[in-house]
């Protein structure tokens, strides 16, 4: 009897081992998919390395930055943070005219940072047709991948839209890419396609909800329990859902079926407009960060990597007002609700 158990003891345990080790490896993973959008057009607002100290408190392992602040990237260094940095929208004709201005942009706002952990680099945010930067949107997306090959880096590169690029939302299965849009997103999408780098998406039920009140529930909007969307076989419970699964279904239709989609941005105001409240933007937030654990319909069992929009509120934007808003912290850099980010 003694012998059996010296034998079985060990594997028991061993096993035990490995599943613990394999439920805190699952755990880690979905809870690391959340970042947060460092908003820094508020006035006051605290240092940058105050605000790398308080992600760190918060155990938010991810953060967006919308140009290559070289204090805030300082602060970074060795953080631990993964970051996705945007080359501004205003830079794009100057780096798609030229590999050398790409290579320089490279050198001196990425390579220079030893110790900052890039996950993307983000050519453009939300770039429109009519704007110059829509024609150079391609070639610069190009020049930026291979400045960052040609300087040894391992750094995706993509670029974010916002849901204004899509049409024939409803039901999601229709969505598609306006055709304005398409003229200069096809090229991108073979390119995100034949590097199988992500797409990243500025989502914002907030927006649908204010937009289309007399249709669109509340409670829809914010994960709360309503009646099921039926789109085919897909069943839908909440609007952030529908959002994603349409730029899934235009990307089917545009050649980008293999596309990954990061969702770039998300959030919900606390003031300013329709359906705004301390109250609603933490119900969102925190249902947000457990629901992007488990896909969507048309990708499901897969976490959804999501930052939330945004770290602070920006009072130097808007109109409309409700821009200045989105924050999750005041200056203080104490909490405006509480937010559980675990």
């Amino acid at each position: 009897m003694k012998m059996s158990e010296s034998r079985i003891l060990p594997s028991s345990l061993m096993l035990l081992v490995l599943l613990s080790l394999l439920i805190a490896s699952f755990f880690d993973a979905t809870s690391a998919q959340i970042g947060v959008c460092y908003g820094r057009l508020g006035n006051p607002r605290p240092n940058p390395s105050d605000v790398v100290a308080l992600y760190k408190q918060r155990n938010i392992k991810r953060m967006r930055i919308y140009d290559p602040d070289h204090e805030t990237l300082n602060a970074l260094r060795n953080s631990n943070i993964e970051l996705i940095l945007d080359v501004p929208k205003t830079d794009l004709v100057r780096i798609a005219s030229s590999q050398a201005e790409a290579d320089t942009w490279v050198q001196n706002n990425v390579k220079s940072y030893n110790g900052v952990r890039f996950r993307y680099i983000t050519v453009g945010n939300e770039v429109e047709p009519s704007e110059p930067a829509a024609r150079a949107l391609f070639q610069a997306m190009k020049n930026i991948d291979n400045a960052v090959s040609r300087a040894g880096l391992r750094i995706k590169v993509s670029t974010a839209i916002d849901m204004g690029a899509t049409m024939d939302t409803y039901p999601p299965s229709h969505g598609r890419f306006r055709d304005d849009y398409i003229s200069f997103l096809g090229p991108v999408i073979g390119f995100l396609a034949s590097k199988q780098y992500p797409l990243l998406l500025n989502s914002y039920p907030y927006f649908s909800y204010k937009d289309d009140m007399a249709n669109i529930p509340l409670e829809y909007a914010l994960f709360k329990p309503t009646p099921p969307v039926i789109d085919g076989q897909y069943s839908y419970r909440n609007l952030f859902d529908a959002q994603l699964d349409l730029v899934y279904a235009a990307l089917e239709k545009s050649g980008g079926g293999s596309l990954e989609i990061v969702v770039s941005e998300s959030g919900w105001p606390t003031q300013g407009g329709a359906g705004t409240s301390v109250e609603n933007a933490m119900t969102y937030v925190n249902n947000l960060i457990q629901h992007v654990k488990s896909g969507t319909p048309r990708r499901p069992g897969k976490a959804i990597e999501t930052y939330i929009f945004a770290m602070f509120d920006e009072n130097q934007k808007g109109p409309p007002e409700l821009e200045k808003f989105w924050g999750l912290f005041l200056p203080s850099r104490q909490p405006k609700y509480n937010v559980n980010f675990n």
